[in-house]
């Protein structure tokens, strides 16, 4: 019996002794005594950086109460009635079809990009609704498909367009 509890004691001071060593030597850990935001302690918060990039003379974008960046803000949107075509009038502009069944328009054998499903579409290819599409050079952009009757298209876009006749 006293082997045991000679065994069970030497265990309990074993135990005790690794607790107090681990908790030691994790005190000390490096980064524990990092200043929040500096190189050893990256993780800070959206306030802290909108904070530095004002101070450093930076403008932020216009965005909703909550202070994000409104992109959705930068959206217009539009209606497109059968017969006519919405298209880009700069490079870059962004379209999302919301409503309607709509086709990529261009003038050319090229067409404008799905960002969402990563591919090309061309003159006449349908557009998937909801998709992020763009038109990489004015003259592009998207139509009410002409197969389907009173087909009026919603759209979101961003950046310079414009509605002409098909």
């Amino acid at each position: 019996m006293k082997k045991h509890i000679v065994k069970l004691t030497a265990a309990c001071v074993a135990i005790t002794l690794g607790v107090v060593i681990g908790t030691h030597l994790s005190s000390q850990a490096d980064g524990a005594d990092a200043k929040p935001g500096s190189a050893d302690d990256p993780v800070v918060t959206k306030s802290y950086v909108d904070q530095l990039f004002k101070q450093m003379g930076g403008e932020l974008p216009a965005g909703g109460d909550n202070g994000e960046a409104g992109i959705a803000a930068a959206m217009e949107v539009v209606l497109v009635p059968a017969g006519k075509k919405i298209v880009a009038e700069e490079e870059g502009t962004e379209f999302i079809v919301r409503s309607g069944r709509a086709v990529a328009y261009s003038a050319d054998k090229d067409g404008i990009s799905n960002l969402t499903a990563g591919k090309d579409l061309t003159n006449g290819t349908a557009a998937s609704k909801n998709h992020l599409l763009l038109s990489p050079r004015p003259g592009r952009g998207v139509t009410p498909d002409p197969k389907v009757q009173n087909n009026t298209l919603i759209v979101l876009v961003k950046g310079k367009h414009a509605i002409t006749a098909y």
